[in-house]
């Protein structure tokens, strides 16, 4: 399943967190950007990760300049290197500033642009605005994982984890040695991990040189901010001022937490030490702080629904003086991803979906008029202000990550930044086609088509129906290293891209309408996709793909589809609903998704949990290759070895692969590649045909 942020980070995440470690002699050699040539133009899990994968742009308080990150992937060395660079605001003059065997991270403009701040080694350094004189500021014990500088430069706020819960050896000194794992209350583990450590926020003076005066802003308490597993230093924001700061904190702990998804926005003041709730009595997610330029108001995204994670994301402001609070966006159908205030305050900028493309629009406080700021067949991301222009990255399903500049004037935008031309320049794309078709119950359902490159009509190509996890989210212009559909096609298959509902771009009530009905409508808008593409002569065998609630898909279609589909590849599927909502982490996202629990008496619950995939397999008949990893905490591995051992034992050919260091995604480079490699060459044993021509 997902979390909160999961659609908007699944690409940023993977970049982050695909470095596992080895042990290789070669560990220390320099990872560079690569210059590989691509054979035959053909898009290859080797090309794709050879990729420079480009994040965090920052713009110069003066506008003029753009801060950026790119990571290089060694595939031997199975890791990634992340080098800092900058070009000014047009894209012209683009100089690398770092050259080392470690990644830089977080880095941010200091000293009115005149230095650069960064992460090494989970440490600040500062260096020159051209990447001379670096020098380490801090000697933090726990390590940094984030950090921002207050407007006036003195004080640092960073993020760092501080144990929680007892070890055998606080209780017991003699028991130095002993690792049992004491566990007293739910959310014992959390995403990929046993929960023995959580994030605070802390503040530090700085002098120039060195950090000083280091406070825990949450001393002492079992609280976690940012909240994990995916949130980071966005959840916090800096007065004007200086003397305040802003968090979010979902200030619960065991079942509670558990099952709740009421975060807060807080109000701290630094010299009296006081924390005060903003949003007292808003129910839900309450995230993405945000000061406003003059420090008289805030902006926030709040959901309304406690234990929905799911609901609408709206857009609010708040009074400082009055505590008044007023919501922007009542009549928009759409939800807010990344907000920006104005650098008059008047509106602001943010990035929203809207019918599977996400764009870049304004809201004006005055009048809460919505203006398109900027769209095309793109995915833009959270702007940044540079003068009169808008500073972002976008992507594409046929490109990753890339600088860009609007004109919000206009809307005209272009790209500035260049990292990968030289690879995508040699790659044949295949072609991207939006369709709208009817459902079983005569509504309009939104979905894309990739074909292979130099696809042919005249000829008939195996297919593969893609389904979407979450299963809230939307398929829109994303570029992901996980499951790429260029990837897909340059391996010689249609995909088919159904945006069923569940997804979160088409309104509210097209998004809700899954909650509590899994193994309905959705289901019947993945048969009418795969029906409508058969009508053309020129589809083949189809295969059916998916991770998380894409893996559940395709456990459920594999015991009712009647003969549709040729093969099935479930990656981190729910099996056994019943074992999977004991299991997960996040209780509260199958309690309000299945209508509550197993044990509970009422019909949404029990339609659901006496319909779980699992119960199914006795009309299992086509191969399904399963894939896990078995760090994965929110749908645990033993749901995809219980569907294998069910496939083997009902005589369903099959095969399965475990990652023993991977958790709900395949991160690390060589993971990734091993896992593509086995994908593609099951998808092929049962899809592809010799190639046939169509007969006039």
């Amino acid at each position: 399943m997902k979390s909160k942020l999961f659609a908007m980070l699944i690409s940023t995440a993977a970049i982050a967190a695909s470095c596992g470690g080895n042990t290789d002699k070669k560990a220390d050699e320099l990872i560079t950007k690569s210059n590989i040539s691509v054979e035959g133009g053909r898009l290859t899990p080797e090309v794709m990760h050879s990729m420079g994968k480009l994040t965090d742009p920052q713009v110069s308080p003066d506008g003029l300049e753009v801060l950026y990150g790119v990571a290089y992937t060694s595939i031997p060395q199975n890791k990634n290197n992340r080098e800092l660079f900058v070009m000014k605001a047009d894209g012209s003059d683009n100089r690398q500033l770092t050259t080392t065997v470690k990644s830089e991270n977080n880095a941010r403009w200091i000293n009115e642009g005149k230095e650069i701040a960064y992460l090494l080694d989970g440490q600040i350094w500062v260096m020159g605005k051209d990447g001379s004189n670096a020098k380490q500021i801090s000697k933090y014990e726990a390590g940094i994982s984030e950090f921002t500088f207050s407007p006036d430069g003195k004080k640092i706020l960073f993020i760092s984890n501080v144990p929680s819960g007892k070890k055998p050896k606080d209780i017991w000194p003699d028991l130095d040695k002993a690792n049992g794992r004491m566990i007293s209350d739910l959310m014992y583990r959390h995403w990929d991990h046993f929960v023995e450590e959580i994030p605070h926020p802390f503040i530090a003076d700085f002098d120039g040189k060195e950090l000083a005066n280091i406070t825990d802003i949450l001393e002492k308490e079992p609280f976690e901010s940012p909240t994990l597993p995916l949130s980071g230093i966005e959840q916090l924001s800096w007065s004007p001022d200086g003397t305040k700061i802003l968090y979010a904190c979902r200030k619960l702990t065991g079942v509670k937490y558990a099952f709740s998804t009421n975060t807060d926005i807080y109000l701290y003041d630094i010299a009296a030490k006081t924390h005060e709730n903003l949003t007292e009595g808003m129910m839900g997610y309450d995230t993405d702080p945000l000061f406003s330029p003059d420090g008289k108001s805030l902006a926030w995204i709040s959901m309304e629904r406690d234990g929905y994670e799911a609901d609408k994301k709206r857009l609010f402001i708040m009074n400082l003086e009055s505590r008044e609070k007023t919501e922007l966006t009542t009549d928009y159908l759409y939800n807010i991803e990344t907000i920006t205030w104005m650098a008059d305050g008047s509106g602001l900028y943010f990035t929203s979906c809207v019918k599977a493309l996400t764009g870049v629009y304004s809201v004006n406080l005055a009048d809460k008029a919505i203006r398109k700021v900027a769209e095309g067949q793109y995915d833009f991301d959270g702007v940044m202000l540079a003068g009169e222009k808008l500073i972002t990255t976008y992507k594409s399903m046929s490109m990753p990550n890339e600088i860009v500049s609007i004109n919000p004037a206009d809307g005209v935008f272009t790209q500035i930044s260049f990292e990968n031309k030289h690879l995508l320049d040699q790659i044949k794309m295949g072609r991207v086609e939006e369709r709208w078709i009817k459902t079983v119950d005569n509504k309009d359902m939104h979905m894309w088509v990739v074909y292979p490159p130099d696809f042919d009509s005249t000829k008939v190509y195996p297919t593969l129906l893609f389904c979407m996890g979450g299963p809230q989210g939307t398929l829109s212009q994303n570029w992901s290293y996980r499951w790429n559909f260029q990837l897909m096609a340059a391996n010689g298959y249609i995909v088919i891209l159904p945006n069923r509902r569940g997804t979160s771009a088409f309104g509210q009530e097209w998004n809700e309408q899954i909650s509590g009905d899994y193994i309905g409508l959705n289901m019947q808008d993945y048969f009418s996709s795969v029906k409508e593409l058969k009508k053309e002569k020129y589809v083949g065998k189809v295969g059916a793909v998916g991770a998380s609630y894409g893996g559940y898909s395709v456990y459920y279609l594999a015991g009712i589809h009647k003969g549709m589909f040729s093969a099935f590849v479930a990656h981190a599927g729910i099996f056994n609903q019943e074992h999977m909502y004991m299991t997960t982490e996040e209780l509260w996202f199958p309690h309000w998704d299945n209508g509550g629990a197993p044990w509970d008496d009422n019909p949404v619950a029990k339609r659901h949990y006496a319909n779980s995939p699992h119960k199914l397999v006795k009309n299992w008949d086509t191969p399904i290759l399963i894939t896990h990893g078995e760090m994965d905490y929110r749908v645990p591995a033993d749901q995809g070895m219980a569907a294998f051992n069910a496939a083997k034992m009902m005589g369903v050919p099959s095969e399965m692969v475990l990652f023993p260091g991977e958790n709900h995604w395949i991160l690390k480079p060589q993971n990734s590649i091993q896992w593509n490699r086995i994908f593609y060459a099951w998808l092929d044993k049962w899809l592809k045909e010799p190639q046939q021509v169509i007969s006039e």
